[in-house]
């Protein structure tokens, strides 16, 4: 098994296909990702708030695959700028 380092410390796509959901952040940026095992549903808001309360800010759904992994990243990647605190 390989683990590959991302900037939000997101675990790898076998994760997702057990159909299991991850809540992180970067500083400002919070994330759920939730998989039905075919499609990872992400879901960005800002704020220290749980995500039962936030308003979401962004949303996006992603195949459970590895290169659905690397979109929801690379989507993450291009979303932070927009997040971070001034």
């Amino acid at each position: 098994m390989i683990h590959r380092f991302n900037q939000f410390e997101i675990p790898g796509v076998y994760y997702f296909e057990a159909k299991n959901y991850f809540t992180g952040s970067r500083k400002n940026m919070n994330f759920k990702i939730v998989s039905d095992g075919a499609e990872m549903t992400v879901t960005v808001w800002r704020g220290f708030i749980c995500s039962d309360l936030a308003e979401p800010e962004e949303t996006s759904q992603f195949p459970v695959t590895q290169e659905g992994h690397d979109a929801l990243l690379q989507w993450l990647e291009e979303l932070w700028p927009n997040y971070q605190e001034t």
